[in-house]
């Protein structure tokens, strides 16, 4: 089993209507080594410029972006370069990065090879930790910087972390 962390930034709060501006994925290993980015051309008109701000990109920057459908095939076929059998995607927020990576792979390839799940990491902490009200950002070694390869190891980092306090993980 491979885990993947990704975190995504998008220029609004839903797919179809708003945008994936870009994206990262981290497979979740000791050497934290095999990456993938994406940067995604908007599918949409709409924005919200405070949401658009927090990628450090602007809608230019955006509008010269990749075709969504070749990157997420790219991200498609590194996964399967990558990943041995099933692949269990996580990340920090994944009612929010979840939807939009879902909604992208079916839309523009048909299927999404995580199938139909996700594991958002803060809820395993907080069952790890039996408390309802901790966090588990203080366990990242990577800075928060809003890149999402950044945002992605630093949150693979606290799984391993996590792992290191007890939680049961198979690997592949």
């Amino acid at each position: 089993m491979a885990y993947v962390m990704v975190d995504i930034e998008a220029d609004g709060p839903i797919p179809g209507d708003f945008s994936m501006v870009c994206f990262g994925a981290v497979i979740v290993e000791p050497e934290l080594s095999r990456t993938f980015y994406g940067q995604l051309k908007p599918i949409s008109e709409k924005y919200i410029p405070e949401a658009l701000a927090v990628s450090g990109f602007s809608r230019t920057d955006c509008l010269k972006f990749d075709d969504p459908a070749e990157v997420m095939d790219a991200f498609h076929c590194w996964l399967v370069e990558n990943c041995q059998g099933r692949m269990t995607f996580v990340s920090d927020n994944n009612g929010f990065d979840w939807q939009f990576i879902n909604w992208y792979f079916h839309h523009f390839l048909g299927q999404n090879p995580f199938g139909f799940s996700s594991t958002n990491l803060g809820s395993l902490y907080k069952g790890l930790q039996r408390d309802m009200f901790v966090n588990f950002k203080h366990l990242r070694r990577t800075k928060h910087t809003h890149h999402p390869v950044d945002d992605a190891r630093g949150n693979a980092e606290a799984l391993l972390q996590m792992q290191q306090l007890g939680l049961k993980i198979r690997w592949s």
